[in-house]
């Protein structure tokens, strides 16, 4: 099941996304079930909202080989964290601002894993269950800053840096997110492209890792690692995130006013 969030003359509302209608959802995401309600009408008729509204964004570095290679950098032994503010979000169809502290903002295109249940210090075996769905992310990050910094804070964390959506795919099972595709192009042009099996640390071994630190809350969103591609976005470009059998995330770079 998708499910997501649409703008209405009430507000932001849970939807489910069904045979390409939009229909409302009855209960809570985070309740434990969602149901599709009354039809609101065609998906292409409206604009997702950011999928999540999380307190936190726990985000992966190196977890995938190559991209630490592509890097120089070294592949790390234990989960690399860091955390995005949630001040970055945005949805599909909006727009990536480049800041102008920065000459090198680049794309990264992820898996999200978007938590449904309170979770504190979890078992691998367990991790799963305390999953809502995945989503597209794109950790937009200005890499000439976070090179010249001690730490990624300020290159991973200006608004719009943190793309998410369109919708959160609820039907997987973990076996099934280890191994699909994930790709992401520029202007048609495919940047990135591999698989999610090419993960140093499967999302339960994440999950697991980031909640013996913090507790992860309904809504909290994890971003998985980039693979190898990472390339500059320049002003006028769109930038997509294609998931295999989850969705594609489509954002256009505009310079900031």
């Amino acid at each position: 099941m998708k499910i997501g969030r649409i703008a209405t003359q009430g507000g932001l509302e849970w939807v489910v996304v069904e045979d390409g209608e939009i229909r409302r959802a009855v209960g809570s995401p985070f309740s434990g079930r969602v149901t599709p309600g009354d039809v609101v009408g065609p998906e292409s008729g409206f604009r997702a909202a950011p999928p999540a509204t999380p307190s936190k964004i726990v985000c992966v570095g190196r977890n995938y080989i190559a991209h630490a290679a592509e890097h120089g950098a070294d592949v790390p032994t234990e989960p690399l964290l860091f955390l995005k503010p949630p001040s970055a979000v945005i949805s599909d169809g909006s727009e990536i601002v480049l800041p102008d502290l920065s000459h090198q903002v680049e794309h990264e295109g992820e898996l999200a894993l978007v938590i449904g249940r309170r979770c504190r210090a979890v078992d691998p075996d367990r991790a799963w269950e305390h999953v809502l769905g995945v989503t597209c992310a794109n950790d937009v990050t200005a890499r000439d800053l976070q090179r010249s910094d001690a730490q990624w804070t300020r290159g991973k964390g200006f608004d719009t840096f943190c793309p998410l959506g369109p919708w959160i795919e609820t039907g997987f099972s973990e076996m099934e997110v280890a191994d699909l595709g994930v790709r992401c192009s520029v202007n048609g042009e495919v940047r990135q492209d591999a698989r999610t099996s090419q993960m140093v640390f499967s999302p339960a071994v994440l999950i697991a890792y980031i909640t013996q630190v913090m507790t992860l809350e309904p809504g909290d969103v994890i971003l998985t690692g980039t693979p190898a591609g990472v390339s500059p976005l320049n002003a006028g470009d769109e930038v997509t995130v294609e998931i295999e059998k989850v969705g594609t995330l489509t954002n256009s770079v505009v310079t900031a006013d």
